[in-house]
């Protein structure tokens, strides 16, 4: 219990410390005395800075990755519902990024980009293995028509992502709602799934 109060106090400096400053001016001794632990203590936990940081984008994305893996083995449920409840949390996790200020209240538009680029890494590239066995999933019962789950797979988590964080590529409500009906559609015909059937994958207003 020690060690993961200590662990998470180093995460919570570096959070707190983004708040006011780039990733790239934020030393390894700042991190330790705004966690009030002694430098040395940090390096026994993580071996550098960017690992740190990886491991707050970690404890950032833990509970929508872990739906995510709750889905994957619940096959009773149709693999689009899955999908659907998988979307959400990417929604729900990029609403709470967007909204918590002590990773978005940044000192340049470089440095959001930056940190949003490695969430977003992070996410689709531990979700994907998840949503391709959905998919693969839907393919072995029928349900879904596709020869590359982990390609569309890719696909479909690149789009979210980018679109709902909307950071990378800024767009207006009318523009993301647009380009996730596109998705729908494309999704709908590239899986021979008839027009509107997937209507239920479109955001919650």
């Amino acid at each position: 219990m020690q060690n993961q109060t200590k662990h998470d106090k180093i995460l919570d400096a570096l959070q707190e410390l983004l708040a006011n400053k780039d990733i790239q001016n934020i030393s390894v001794s700042e991190i330790a005395q705004t966690a009030g632990i002694g430098k040395g203590s940090i390096y026994y936990y993580f071996p550098s800075k960017d690992s740190i940081l990886e491991a707050l984008i970690e404890r950032n994305y833990e509970k929508p990755l872990e739906t995510a893996k709750n889905l994957a083995a619940q096959t009773d449920i149709s693999p689009f519902t899955r999908m659907a409840m998988i979307f959400q949390a990417c929604r729900n996790s990029s609403s709470q990024l967007r909204s918590h200020g002590d990773v978005t209240k940044l000192s340049g538009v470089g440095e959001t980009a930056f940190l949003h680029q490695k969430y977003l890494s992070h996410l689709i590239s531990e979700l994907k293995p998840d949503l391709t066995e959905i998919i693969q999933q839907g393919i072995d019962n029928g349900d879904i028509r596709f020869k590359y789950p982990a390609a569309l797979a890719e696909i479909v988590l690149i789009v979210l992502a980018v679109k709902l964080d909307n950071t990378l590529v800024p767009s207006t409500a009318e523009e993301i709602e647009e380009t996730i009906v596109g998705l729908i559609e494309l999704l709908e015909k590239g899986t021979e799934n008839p027009p509107g059937s997937l209507n239920f994958l479109k955001p919650v207003k």
